[in-house]
Order: C-alpha cells, then sequence, then structure tokens
C-alpha cells in the first residue's frame, strides 16, 4: 500500500479491526519513510451485475448513486448516516441475491423506496415524488395516504 504523503510503498498495518457491520476491515497503517500514519479499509469486492436504465443504456453498477438518492430524499431529516449505510448494504444483498448478470434500475429504485419508507415517511414522499414522476397534487395525496394507513411503522425508527 503506498503512502498518501510520500508516495512511498514501504508501509505497515499496526491495528486492524472489523467494523460493527462485520463487512469491512479498518487497518491503521504507518509508512516507513516518513512515519505518516493513515487508515485504509478493506471490503469485499462483489461483482456487481450491469443495470439497465429505463432507456435501454446499460451501465456499471455505482454504490455512490444510490447514496446521493438517499441523500438528497433524506436532506435535513433526522436519519442516521449509519442507517443509510445498512440500508445500502441490505439492497447490495438482495441484488447479489438476484443472481443475475443484469438488473432493471426500477427494480433498485422500487428497493430505495421501500428502505427509505421505513426510514422516513417524508424522505419516502421526497423519492417518490421524483422516482414515480408526480404531475398532480393527487399523486401525492395517494403517495401520502399510502403512509398514514394502520400499522405504519413510525418515522425515524431503526430499521430492521
Amino acid at each position: 500500500m503506498k503512502c498518501p504523503y510520500c508516495k512511498s510503498e514501504n508501509t505497515g498495518v499496526i491495528d486492524s479491526r472489523l467494523s460493527d457491520d462485520g463487512e469491512s476491515v479498518r487497518r491503521r497503517r504507518q509508512c516507513e519513510e516518513c512515519t505518516k500514519r493513515f487508515t485504509t479499509y478493506e471490503r469485499t469486492e462483489l461483482s456487481m451485475p450491469m443495470i439497465v436504465k429505463s432507456n435501454g443504456n446499460r451501465t456499471a453498477y455505482d454504490r455512490e448513486k444510490i447514496r446521493t438518492g438517499f441523500m438528497r430524499a433524506l436532506h435535513k431529516r433526522p436519519v442516521p448516516t449509519d442507517y443509510v449505510d445498512q440500508a445500502i448494504n441490505r439492497i447490495e444483498q438482495r441484488i447479489m441475491a438476484l443472481g443475475e448478470r443484469e438488473v432493471a434500475s426500477r427494480v433498485i429504485g422500487e428497493m430505495v423506496m421501500r428502505e427509505l419508507k421505513k426510514m422516513d415517511d417524508v424522505a419516502y414522499i421526497r423519492f417518490a415524488s421524483v422516482y414515480e414522476d408526480f404531475q398532480r397534487v393527487d399523486d401525492f395525496r395517494d403517495a401520502i395516504q399510502e403512509v398514514k394507513r394502520p400499522g405504519k411503522a413510525k418515522a425515524r425508527r431503526a430499521p430492521k
């Protein structure tokens, strides 16, 4: 591993810890040349399927695009970042469980909507309004009625 400061290839691991979710390893490293310390993360690299857009174009899976969608919907909402990370991990697990080489972007969007619905009603409505291309006030009313149905989990609850 190259040192990000001096670019030396002589670095050593001084501490390794498993992340809280068990999905990655955090390593503290020290450069043997400049003695500066830095952190690296090791994650399993999975071969994610290609994403098929609604226009038929194919693109590589991009975790950051999903994160951006969550963060836009959750802007100024009281939902911890950890919940977003956990939701993205669940979505990736579901995508991998499909066992397909290609997955429609629509399928991923629906997974994001389900996760947002568990996290926060306002964020769910925000995302749904763009994702479902709401054109009328009635579209918003219908979505709001859907989240107000009895038995609906409260907003800001930890997803299971």
